[in-house]
């Protein structure tokens, strides 16, 4: 068994080999809180829950990190605006992220460091960079020397004399413009903190790579995020640490975005969907279907009937799942293993398209099992099914999603109780034999979005796939 994972910096899809045999650690750049999530920023984690799913279904002991970035130009411009406290909005923010995370079924990481905690050691990384030769202090700013670093921009295979580097209001002092900051000096009525180069906050790049160092220590496995993030924010992490000492990261994994109209998915742009608001319209196991289940490497272009094929895709798994449950009339539990093709999928650089073929293939063949009324193959596909969900987070058995209804918990059984009685009704025609009657009643049901089954049980409602 060997996993293989695409590696940025490598350009190509190299055997995993862990730094400490058994074990996995996963730098995640979390989110920048200066606003409720979207979609896109909500399918990163996503994607990273499902390799940290799969490693440990591996049987690796996996250290998860991801970050939240509670301080940068973006929230103080926001407070500003709003007339909020800073640390207001980042924490309304982060608690918007978490729920967003928990309503897909995230697991939580072993660790979510906020950026404003960890002043010291990134005071600490400064200093040692100072010293080395590699950063400089000026009018209060701290930048870093690219052209002290030989390896900078090998990530992203940029030429040093063509880059054009982002750089923030009140940037002075810079010996060259391509250096970076890594301390922004104080400006009236921003946060700041006190260091030996003057009061200021820190720069982007620099929280990530001291919070990495701390956790992580001077070498770990994975570090991941979007795609954009790999210049300007990985290349200079990858400088800082380095240069500081670190071997930093091994492997470099990115995922792709959400994208509406071919743009990626941006609040700047005006095109976001919040997730708040999606789960308010599609039921949140359909959401991670929807976002889990492309290779993470492929954009997703966000449509509303995109989302409807989800929907019905993850209905067939699911009324396949409570089929076979009520034909067992008991739980029954995930086998110990995935199919092997699964397996082979997902070792395959997390290859869960492969992957959810395997599923949607013994789906079918479970549902002929039961059309054949053979119970016991049906009841072991059915194991097998629910292992595979189980690695992607998508096992509507789970606890995570027991209690979670259709469309609405608190509607969910009065909606039943009308049902009901219509269904009644449908069966005592059945029982007079008047056909027509039972079947116009099931139509009109069906117009209005509900599916009727008939099931050994009695009959059982659902509801469709919208139109």
């Amino acid at each position: 068994m060997t996993i293989r994972l695409y590696d940025t910096s490598a350009r190509q899809i190299r055997d995993f080999v862990p730094l400490t045999a058994g074990c996995v650690s996963i730098y995640l750049c979390g989110a920048t809180v200066q606003a409720a999530p979207h979609i896109g920023h909500i399918r990163s984690g996503l994607n990273f829950d499902i390799m940290r799913r799969w490693f440990t279904y591996r049987g690796y002991d996996v250290t998860f990190i991801r970050n939240v970035t509670d301080i940068d130009d973006k929230i103080i411009t926001k407070s500003a605006e709003q007339g909020r406290p800073w640390w207001a909005i980042g924490y309304e923010n982060e608690r918007a992220f978490n729920a967003g995370y928990d309503a897909l079924g995230c697991l939580p990481p072993t660790y979510e460091p906020r950026a404003t905690g960890h002043i010291t050691e990134m005071i600490e990384m400064m200093r040692g960079l100072i010293e080395r030769g590699h950063a400089y202090a000026a009018d209060g700013n701290v930048y870093f020397d690219v052209r002290s670093f030989p390896g900078y921009l090998q990530l992203s295979n940029q030429d040093l004399d063509d880059l054009r580097q982002p750089s923030g209001e009140g940037e002075t002092g810079k010996r060259d413009q391509r250096d970076f900051a890594m301390w922004k000096a104080a400006r009236p009525g921003e946060p700041s903190w006190e260091t030996p180069w003057g009061r200021g906050r820190p720069g982007w790049h620099l929280e990530c790579s001291a919070m990495a160092h701390k956790y992580l220590g001077t070498a770990f496995d994975i570090h991941g995020g979007g795609i954009d993030l790999i210049f300007p924010h990985h290349e200079n992490e990858i400088a800082q640490a380095k240069a500081y000492g670190d071997d930093f990261a091994k492997y470099w994994v990115h995922n792709g975005w959400v994208t509406m109209s071919g743009e990626k998915m941006s609040k700047s742009l005006g095109n976001s969907v919040l997730v708040s608001e999606m789960v308010k319209q599609w039921r949140p196991i359909v959401l991670r279907y929807y976002l889990g289940t492309p290779h993470y490497r492929s954009m997703i272009e966000y449509s509303e009937e995109a989302l409807r094929e989800a929907e019905s895709a993850f209905a067939r798994i699911e009324g396949f799942v409570q089929r076979v449950t009520e034909k067992a009339g008991e739980t029954v539990e995930p086998a110990t293993e995935v199919p092997p093709a699964f397996a082979e999928a997902m070792d395959d650089d997390l290859g869960v398209p492969q992957a959810l073929a395997i599923v949607h293939t013994t789906v079918r063949q479970g549902n002929s099992a039961l059309a054949a009324d053979d119970k016991e193959a049906a009841v072991a596909r059915l194991a097998e099914v629910r292992a595979m969900l189980g690695v992607l987070g998508l096992d509507p058995l789970a606890p995570h999603w027991a209690g979670e209804s259709d469309r609405g918990e608190d509607l969910h059984g009065v909606v039943d109780t009308l049902v009901r009685l219509v269904l009644d009704q449908r069966q005592a025609a059945r029982d007079r034999k008047d056909w027509p009657a039972a079947d116009a009643i099931r139509d009109q049901l069906g117009q209005t979005g509900l599916l009727i089954e008939d099931s050994p049980t009695g009959p059982r409602w659902t509801l469709g796939p919208r139109q």
